[in-house]
């Protein structure tokens, strides 16, 4: 039997070189390299080769390591997100950001619960579906915008600050929901939760604007090797654990905004040469292709798989729908409101969560389970090709040039 050590070496090394292989197909195929480390999960995890169930690999604690390792990939993906924008910019799309943030969970919500009421759901259970379908997790609409040179557009900032309003609502209902089906708690539960919510993000921005400046500007000159980047990876770090346990809200939303204000950093240009190579050439791959790793399709029940379509369906239109309406609102083009619709699609990790919340309060059944990881996989594999499409750039037609010359002919 080999060592855990030989068994996470060789298997770290095998996700790698597969989640680069698919990336690199996936751009021949004109498509996000996002797209093929997802499907390379696909083909090498249970759905297909089943790769960490084969001899070699034995070691129980493989998949919770690759899994860990993924959960460090996100936020260093966040966080590049968030060095990419300026704080100043962010708040002039406060409008969208809300907008969207808010239409974007209701219109879900809405939708769910009728599927739900569809497939003879107590109202309780349907809400719940509804409410599992309002997550969003941007770090795949993210990526295809930075690989596609978009992160810095209305759209890119309306999404991003989007995200956080989406994160807020969520939880919060989520709580509410709990707390009035449980009937141990109270509305002063939920009013808690909300002022640690506000605490977080508001001591969050102050220490980004007024502190940490002054610690970067110490720590620079130090002789101290990767100074800085060290320093931004405990900053991240820090704002990630502080999401958590202080605002009750994602990881990554603390690393995103821990990424906004190291982006008014003199250090931005080094920082993000480093922390760009730390992220892409080791954690960001593996947590790509660990989402394909996670999902198993031979288990999808036949029985559910008309249930699975309606979920998917209601889940993509939630968000086409309301995401578009709230950026067509606060003044977006059609074409922008789409794209930011699109963009607000994936579910990711944040609607695994609030699957296996549901499935721990019994809300959720084994089966609906599965319904909603399909769900989320489905998603996340739609968002990456819908925004290259989207954000295509139209060729100028030939025939309207020529045009005139032609009737000057005749």
């Amino acid at each position: 039997m080999e060592s855990l050590i030989a068994q996470l070496l060789l298997l770290l090394a095998i996700l790698l070189f597969t989640a680069k292989l698919g990336g690199y197909i996936s751009t021949l195929l004109h498509q996000p390299s996002v797209l093929g480390e997802i499907i390379a999960g696909l083909i090498i995890g249970p759905s297909l080769i089943n790769l960490l169930n084969t001899s070699y690999f034995h070691d129980p604690f493989l998949e919770e390591m690759v899994h860990f390792l993924a959960e460090m990939g996100v936020i260093l993906l966040m966080f590049v997100a968030g060095l990419e924008l300026h704080f100043s910019e962010l708040i002039k799309n406060s409008k969208v950001s809300a907008l969207v943030g808010i239409l974007g969970v209701i219109f879900p919500i809405i939708l769910g619960w009728g599927v739900g009421l569809i497939f003879n759901f107590d109202q309780e259970h349907a809400i719940y579906l509804g409410m599992t379908l309002a997550a969003t997790s941007v770090s795949i609409s993210a990526q295809t915008l930075m690989e596609l040179k978009k992160i810095r557009t209305r759209v890119g900032l309306g999404l991003l600050g989007a995200a956080i309003f989406d994160d807020v609502l969520v939880i919060l209902i989520l709580s509410a929901f709990l707390a009035l089906a449980g009937g141990g708690s109270n509305i002063g539960t939920v009013i808690l939760l909300f002022l640690r919510m506000v605490a977080f993000l508001a001591l969050s921005t102050l220490f980004g604007l007024w502190v940490l400046p002054k610690i970067v500007h110490r720590v620079s000159p130090l002789p101290i090797s990767q100074g800085v980047l060290t320093l931004a990876l405990i900053v991240t770090l820090v704002y990630g654990f502080a999401a958590l346990v202080l605002g009750s809200m994602a990881a990554i939303t603390g690393a995103f905004l821990a990424g906004l204000m190291f982006s008014r950093s003199p250090e931005k240009e080094p920082l993000e040469r480093g922390i760009s190579a730390l992220a892409y050439g080791f954690f960001v791959p593996i947590f790509f292709v660990n989402i394909g790793l996670t999902v198993n399709v031979r288990q999808v029940d036949l029985q559910v798989f008309w249930m699975i379509i309606l979920v998917s369906l209601a889940a993509i239109i939630g968000k086409l729908l309301g995401g578009g309406l709230g950026a067509r609102l606060a003044g977006y083009t059609t074409h922008e409101s789409v794209q930011v619709g699109a963009g607000m699609v994936s579910r990711g990790e944040v609607g695994l969560i609030l699957a296996s919340v549901g499935l721990n309060e019994g809300l959720v059944d084994s089966d609906l389970f599965t319904v909603i990881v399909a769900m989320v996989i489905i998603t996340t594999l739609i968002t990456p090709p819908m925004l290259r499409f989207l954000f295509k750039e139209k060729k100028p037609r030939l025939k309207s040039q020529t045009q005139p010359e032609l009737e000057m002919e005749e």
